[in-house]
């Protein structure tokens, strides 16, 4: 079905968009202007995002504004200005200096979504320590994998969250030398000799003064861990210098200006919930909603009513969810002073887009970026017309291109060594020119895999698209294997693993499954050991097993036994035909496939 493109009007009680024209913005754009934007640090001393999110708003005239809106699961209501912020960080990050915790050294964070996680975000900053975000729906084998891979100095976390998913796994890491538990006493969670911490009382001893070192825009920053097709979790290294994307998008494609009220319903365990959640609002000097409570309908319609919703960014998920409770439930609230709704983490389905008019009386924006990219990279803006079902076009500063694959799935690449670009409404690989300023610098300790995502001179997405004659960039497919559920990466490897290590399976191989509200749920196939029969209570087990080890975001949803996995020779399971017997869907050049 064809879509119609959405003009939308500019209502004249709204304030203009921060980009009045698109092209006019992208052949004027430099990052060299948009870093001069920032204040930098104090004497010239480099370039700080704590500094950037908080103390230069609370040495200026918005000290006073609120930076934190912070509704607990009850509905009650918590003011955080910038000054408080300032002061609370502050404590946070001398918390951490009197540890012996050094710059450089990561500090993980697995928390629900409270003021405590961001001062300890933002304190860490200050502190030139490395910011590792954890989705507090892990369960303890992924939170390990992670602790382990980032060789994590500090985790601050919460009693519940303790209890229930880190006990278990603190002796098995020997660089983890402080727990920091917010939310009260800590002594019946901790056993004699466990390095874990009261952080209330440490907040409340320690100093409201701090003054950051020096910072180099290009010191590590934030490691946010993403998932591959084979291997471990992989941890994308992000730096100071990242801050700038962070404010140009927020202007640019979140159309951000000093009165909004802003709400990411993202989690900050996510790279949305810190670039948008944490930093991009903060940066901006608006006041940024933090709600406690999971979802529901009725519960978010009303925060966006009676908090003054101006700017919400969340997730096609939610939307889609939002949409089946039906246009009548949002309608039966005030929106009126919501003025631009963008969403994130997966394709948005042009229904949705449509719906967003009828319901919300805002058609909603899409955008794509990811990990690796650290900030938005094609969106649709405030002043451009929205074709539904489009990713939007590449924000001014970015180029982006489509590059034609070969027939072993690589990015072909001319003779000069330059890579081949498709033609306009020809499918290939995303591609984008290196050199945004949040651009991943690294994968943690693993250059080789680093080096992987780069040929021809372009940074490759792994995602697949076409561009219409306009410049508009249209989503086609992952080019791998990566499961994308609710917005969130999954590995098959990492759920396999994880499976192998009950006793009645021998093999394993993890697909994403189409689902109309989440986009892919996980699928495990399962071939079981000698002795052990398939049948309803193992295949239970195995879900229970698989839940309680991952977590119920990255666990399976279903589970099948099949104990004739396709292999190829070389005895690599082809994941790929698993998908393709699942959809019912031709299997392609099977020539590689094993005899079974």
């Amino acid at each position: 079905m064809q879509w119609e493109t959405i003009h939308k009007p500019i209502e004249h009680d709204d304030p203009s968009p921060n980009m009045g024209d698109y092209v006019a913005e992208r052949d004027a754009f430099t990052w060299e202007d948009a870093r001069r934007a920032l204040d930098g640090l104090p004497g010239g001393r480099g370039l700080n995002i704590a500094h950037e999110a908080v103390d230069r708003h609370a040495a200026g005239p918005r000290r006073e504004h609120v930076a934190l809106l912070c509704l607990d699961r009850h509905g009650e209501r918590n003011e955080v200005t910038y000054a408080e912020l300032a002061e609370s960080s502050n404590r946070f990050a001398n918390i951490l200096d009197t540890l012996g915790v050094v710059a450089g050294e990561r500090v993980f964070v697995l928390m629900q979504r409270t003021a405590d996680l961001y001062v300890a975000a933002l304190g860490t900053l200050k502190h030139r320590s490395v910011l590792c975000p954890l989705f507090a729906a892990f369960g303890p084998e992924p939170i390990r994998q992670r602790l382990e891979l980032g060789t994590g100095c500090v985790l601050v976390t919460s009693p519940t969250l303790y209890r229930r998913k880190v006990a278990g796994i603190q002796d098995r890491l020997p660089s983890l030398r402080h727990v920091l538990v917010a939310g009260g006493s800590t002594a019946s969670e901790t056993a004699e000799g466990a390095r874990t911490l009261d952080l209330d009382a440490l907040l409340a001893g320690a100093s409201s003064q701090y003054e950051i070192g020096p910072t180099d825009p290009e010191d590590m920053a934030l490691l946010h861990f993403t998932s591959g097709t084979t291997g471990m979790p992989k941890g994308a290294v992000h730096v100071h210098e990242a801050v700038v994307s962070h404010h140009a998008t927020g202007r640019i494609a979140l159309d951000l200006h000093p009165d909004d009220v802003f709400w990411c319903t993202a989690d900050p365990g996510w790279v949305t919930g810190t670039s948008y959640g944490i930093v991009s609002p903060l940066v901006h000097g608006v006041t940024s909603i933090i709600d406690e409570g999971d979802f529901d309908a009725e519960r978010w319609y009303s925060v966006l009513e009676n908090e003054g919703v101006t700017v919400w960014y969340t997730a096609p998920t939610a939307l889609r969810m939002l949409m089946q409770a039906g246009a009548d439930v949002a309608k039966a609230h005030d929106l009126s002073r919501l003025r631009f709704v963008a969403s994130v983490g997966e394709p948005l389905n042009p229904e949705v887009v449509v719906w967003g008019q009828e319901a919300l009386g805002l058609p909603i924006h899409d955008n794509w970026w990811q990990t690796e990219t650290g900030g938005i990279m094609v969106a649709n803006y405030a002043c451009m017309d929205i074709r539904p079902g489009s990713m939007g076009r590449p924000l001014p500063g970015i180029e982006a291109a489509v590059l034609v694959r070969d027939d072993h799935g690589n990015v072909a690449v001319s003779g000069d060594g330059t890579a081949v670009e498709s033609a306009v409404g020809q499918e290939g690989e995303l591609a984008l020119r290196p050199g945004w300023p949040s651009m991943f610098r690294g994968y943690l300790g693993d250059t080789e895999r680093y080096q992987s995502c780069f040929a021809g001179g372009w940074y490759l997405s792994g995602d697949l698209v076409r561009r219409d004659e306009d410049g508009y960039f249209w989503f086609v497919g992952r080019g791998n294997d990566v499961i994308k559920s609710s917005g969130h990466l999954i590995g098959p490897f990492e759920v396999e693993s994880t499976l192998m290590e009950h006793p009645a399976v021998a093999e394993v191989g993890v697909i994403g499954k189409p689902d109309p509200l989440c986009g892919e749920v996980v699928k495990a196939f399962v071939t079981l050991r000698a002795g052990y029969e398939p049948n309803e209570d193992l295949r239970l087990d195995l879900l229970g097993f698989s839940r309680k080890r991952l977590g119920a975001a990255v666990a399976p949803r279903e589970i099948a036994f099949d104990q004739h996995l396709p292999h190829t020779e070389s005895g690599k399971i082809m994941r790929r035909v698993l998908k393709a017997r699942e959809l019912g869907l031709s299997e392609g050049d099977t020539s590689t496939l094993a005899a079974s």
